[in-house]
């Protein structure tokens, strides 16, 4: 095809339009970036609702004429528009004669969508059109042209993430930065960020970092809160459910996110995350995986600035716990108990390479360190013979026993106490809430007029809810009351046991814990 030049006074006339183009639709796309633009910026979305004029203008029917407007509220770096996606599809299979937008970079951000559609569209010889004129991809100018349009927006795009980038580190330098606050903090209109008020959410965030202490996995804290049917607060951030506080099962990632957010130390932190470790990218050409990176890492890192609920220690603490349950690859890691018969199942260490020991089970059960040789081909770190380790752990184990530690198990015991009045508090909260629900929806049920009978019955139905939930927190609460509660040491067990360690201790067995390096 003779390439052609571009008058731009034709392109406003239409000239490049032909009745063939006019036999397929004219899609008419309309996209704004986020929500809320689309509630506060109303006349640029009906600048993009007047192309459809246009399209009438520009000789096509109004039957013809299709508006894709499913990516309102959808950032065009996102590579799952929905909308952008069909109009692809549309242009693909030949329907589309005409696609018009505001701009080019309502089409896209980023230069492999904005080519892609450009490559479709010279193909099947679809017209573009936006504010300025028509074009057609297949003319040499004109391509050119809606080139540089691509890449100037998606230059824009940079231009602008770096401003605002700039202005918000400066904002942090300042100390004015207003971070996003999780679930049981709020900031005061003087800036100030205390906790939540409502003391249910306090004791759910706190009884979170008491239980990852006492049973020392993320997986274990999540079995236990399901196990005592309680729930974890969320407030929501997005959606139609903006602003309201939700009462959700607990998820392994619900937990993992409190445990690791370090807000709930006190501190205010940013750039906790680092870039892809691989480089993989998306559709969008940003990374699409981050890592975390180790506090001294983080670009800021304040401590003391909110409330806090657990000390910077302790959160210390427990994100070393977290990093050591989670890799068995990683050297020198404490790990956690591991299922199986054998006593050191993912607690056991090699002293040569620092990996952890795998358990082989066949005739009887091995701890095996194959690390050096699977990554370099080397000899074998060791293999030891499982039930002699075990005796050797059980003879330590007891010989730490002698004489019993009474004092210990009064502590253990008095926690068990403590953490069952906690739990008889947090169902006495979940009554409250559910019982405050429900009068809330009793009120709102009676304040409506009976003859709008549409809202009424939707209030009825919520009122309904509501009672059948306090239903069940009542009957909840009533089954723990109904539990036996932790066992006392009375003093006659307390003599038996006070020779219990001497008694118990394996014949032959070392007085003391053994010493030497371990495996």
């Amino acid at each position: 095809m003779t390439p052609l030049a571009v008058d731009p006074v034709a392109a406003d006339r239409g000239d490049k339009i032909t009745p063939r183009h006019r036999e397929r639709r004219a899609y008419v796309y309309v996209r704004q970036s986020t929500l809320q633009q689309v509630e506060h910026h109303r006349e640029s979305r009906a600048n993009q609702y007047a192309l459809v004029q246009r399209a009438l203008a520009l000789g096509w029917p109004r039957e013809r004429v299709h508006v894709v407007d499913a990516d309102l509220g959808q950032s065009g770096q996102d590579g799952s528009r929905s909308g952008f996606q069909e109009l692809v599809a549309a242009v693909s299979l030949g329907q589309v004669g005409l696609v018009l937008a505001y701009e080019a970079s309502r089409l896209a951000r980023n230069n492999a969508d904005w080519y892609r559609l450009l490559d479709l569209a010279a193909l099947v010889g679809t017209l573009l059109a936006d504010a300025d004129g028509v074009y057609d991809p297949r003319h040499y100018n004109d391509r050119l042209l809606l080139g540089l349009r691509g890449m100037l927006s998606e230059a824009e795009v940079h231009l602008l993430h770096l401003r605002l980038a700039a202005g918000r580190r400066r904002q942090i330098e300042r100390g004015e930065y207003r971070q996003h606050l999780p679930t049981g903090l709020v900031r005061l209109e003087d800036g100030r960020v205390v906790k939540d008020p409502d003391l249910q959410i306090q004791r759910a965030v706190a009884s979170v970092f008491e239980r990852f202490a006492q049973l020392g996995t993320c997986q274990k804290v999540v079995r236990s809160l399901r196990d005592d049917r309680l729930l974890l607060p969320r407030r929501q951030v997005a959606g139609p459910q903006a602003g309201e506080l939700l009462w959700k099962r607990p998820a392994a990632a619900a937990v993992y996110g409190l445990l690791r957010n370090p807000a709930y130390a006190g501190a205010f932190a940013y750039g906790r995350r680092g870039p892809s470790a691989t480089g993989r990218l998306g559709p969008s050409g940003r990374a699409v995986r981050h890592l975390r990176t180790a506090p001294e890492a983080w670009a800021v890192l304040r401590r003391d600035v909110y409330a806090a609920y657990v000390p910077w220690e302790q959160y210390l603490a427990v994100q070393q716990r977290l990093a050591d349950n989670a890799s068995r690859a990683r050297v020198w890691a404490r790990g956690a108990p591991r299922t199986g018969a054998a006593l050191l199942a993912g607690l056991a260490v090699c002293g040569r390479c620092g990996h952890q020991v795998r358990v082989a089970y066949k005739a009887h059960h091995r701890y095996v360190c194959s690390a050096q040789s699977q990554e370099y081909g080397d000899r074998m770190c060791l293999s030891l013979d499982g039930p002699s380790l075990d005796t050797a752990v059980v003879a330590a184990f007891f010989a730490a026993l002698a004489p019993a530690e009474l004092a210990l198990l009064d502590e253990v015991l008095a926690a068990q106490r403590t953490e069952r009045e906690r739990l008889a508090q947090r169902y006495a909260d979940q009554v409250a809430r559910a019982d405050y629900e429900a009068r809330l929806a009793q009120r709102r049920y009676q304040a409506i007029d009976p003859d709008h009978r549409l809202v009424a019955a939707e209030l009825e139905r919520r009122w309904e809810l509501a009672l059948r939930a306090a239903v069940e927190a009542r009957e909840a609460a009533e089954r723990f009351a109904e539990s036996p509660p932790a066992p006392a040491l009375d003093p006659d067990l307390r003599t038996q046991l006070g020779d219990l360690g001497r008694r118990l201790l394996p014949a032959g067995a070392p007085a003391g814990p053994p010493r030497g390096r371990p495996a």
